[in-house]
């Protein structure tokens, strides 16, 4: 699955920036509001990942399956991976479209918010000792709860950014780049799901083959 995965990854993205750009500009942006095309999917898998982070901790938690801690660990660092993408690609566009880099809106300060929570979720999981998995989990899971607040806040409080309804109602001349380029990053957020928890999974084996040696 993860070759064919990457595969259409491949294939979508070298062929996006054709694709987007037929799009048409933004009258107000010009060629800046091409970043639109990239900057959504970016935070339509962030926000995907958070969750797949968070209910993998829940099943973690109820079951005890540590495949479901591999998968939560995985989906947690694209989680600050695809963040980081947002983060950056966000201000580039607002500086054209606000005349700001940064104005401490709802959106952008809850998104920060949550990348923030799951950066702390990677230093707990890497340097927290034995028992971090079950405090990681729970981290996890308060991530994936800010989530939905970053989605709505837009509907919820004034802000700068568009409403939820925007993208639904976009012209077929651009929603169909935006979907060209959301079938590509997702398909390679998959397949980097897939790869990381199989390492996080062989990690885990080999760290149990050397206790087992010691004793």
């Amino acid at each position: 699955m993860v070759p064919a995965l990457l595969l259409v990854a491949a294939v979508v993205l070298v062929g996006s920036p054709f694709v987007v750009n037929g799009a048409p500009y933004e009258a107000s942006m010009g060629i800046v509001s091409k970043i639109f095309y990239f900057h959504v999917p970016f935070a339509a898998v962030m926000l995907t990942s958070t969750f797949v982070s968070g209910i993998a901790s829940a099943v973690y938690l109820i079951r005890r399956k540590p495949m479901a801690d591999y998968v939560a660990l995985a989906a947690g660092e694209l989680v600050t991976v695809f963040g980081i993408f947002v983060l950056v690609s966000g201000p580039l566009w607002a500086r054209k479209a606000w005349g700001v880099w940064w104005v401490w809106e709802p959106r952008l300060t809850m998104t920060l918010v949550m990348w923030m929570i799951f950066a702390a979720y990677q230093i707990l999981r890497r340097f927290g000792g034995p028992g971090t998995d079950v405090l990681g989990a729970v981290v996890a899971i308060f991530g994936m709860a800010v989530a939905p607040f970053v989605y709505w806040s837009v509907n919820m409080w004034r802000g700068m950014h568009p409403q939820t309804s925007v993208v639904p109602t976009l012209p077929e001349s651009m929603r169909d780049p935006l979907m060209w380029c959301m079938a590509g990053i997702f398909a390679l957020y998959a397949a980097l799901v897939l790869v990381r928890a199989r390492v996080e999974r062989n990690r885990a084996a080999l760290e149990a083959a050397y206790i087992a040696l010691e004793d």
